[in-house]
């Protein structure tokens, strides 16, 4: 009876156990397409495109869109886990290596515009959730041209990276620079110098000139300065950054992914706002 008893306790034990993962599992999948499809917004760049530039959604994030600059002419990858033209023969760890230190498994880097310095404030449970939710997307065979580029490339971008811990959401504005950082916002609207360089210095400035299919955009002031955001109200803020509009109602121009942004949680968003209120007034770096 007694050993009868401890099989049972023993097969429930190993069920509920195997609850849990499955409950961690969905969970963790439930976060990556969060952030893939929202806050990261990995499709803006890395969704195919037809002729024009138009998002082929059935074909998912197989890669092709390329972005034409004097110092490169870059064609993003193909991310589904296709085995041939995607990522389905690198194992996670690879694919950790890539996204948040620009390394690819057979030790190239990759250049911009992949935002490789801020993503390497990636969490550990934030890439590997990420990374489970691109296993999970359909392969899609595409294969893609290689990127070419006219500047050298570093060597890395960093020091080898072993661990980031998460920061509590329970801290507003840190993990708002934390989601501002995976979000890469300041890649774009912080202004660069003659070498393309970002001018961390002007941080939030904006003035970044942005060409593409659209025309040219340039980045707005996102510090609080009267040039920036300073007369802005939170709901100003957020309905420009879901919606795409400023605060008269006038659409903004491509390459912000407003279709990704409209899905950030309330709770982000206003974390978002929190950090941005934060940053060191700076008069708009713009012509």
């Amino acid at each position: 009876m007694r050993l009868r008893t401890a099989i049972v306790s023993t097969a429930l034990l190993m069920l509920g156990g195997a609850g849990v993962a499955a409950a961690t599992d969905a969970a963790s999948l439930a976060r990556g397409k969060y952030l893939v499809e929202g806050v990261v917004a990995c499709g803006n760049c890395h969704i195919a495109r037809g002729a024009k530039g138009e998002p082929l959604f059935d074909k998912g994030l197989s890669g092709g869109m390329a972005f034409d600059d004097p110092a490169f002419n870059a064609v993003a990858s193909n991310i589904t886990p296709d085995m041939e033209t995607g990522i389905g023969k690198w194992t996670d760890a690879q694919l950790a290596k890539a996204i948040r230190e620009g390394i690819r498994p057979d030790k190239s880097v990759i250049g911009p515009p992949m935002p490789i310095a801020f993503y390497r404030h990636f969490s550990d449970s934030d890439l590997a959730a990420i990374i489970a939710y691109l296993r999970a997307l359909p392969p899609v065979k595409n294969p893609v041209a290689k990127s070419r580029y006219n500047i050298a490339l570093p060597p890395a971008y960093g020091p080898p990276i072993t661990s980031v811990k998460s920061t509590p959401a329970s801290n507003k504005r840190a993990y708002g620079e934390y989601l501002a950082n995976i979000g890469h916002c300041m890649e774009c609207h912080t202004p660069r110098d003659d070498k393309g360089m970002l001018q961390l210095d002007k941080l939030g400035a904006g003035g970044q000139k942005i060409p593409g299919p659209w025309g040219e955009s340039v980045s707005r002031n996102l510090t609080p300065h009267p040039t920036g955001l300073k007369d802005w109200t939170d709901a100003q803020i957020i309905k420009a950054v879901r919606e795409g509009v400023d605060r008269d109602g006038k659409p903004y121009k491509p390459p912000m992914g407003f279709a990704f942004y409209k899905s950030i949680s309330d709770a982000d968003m206003a974390a978002l706002v929190a950090y941005l209120r934060s940053l060191r007034p700076q008069t708009f770096a713009g012509k």
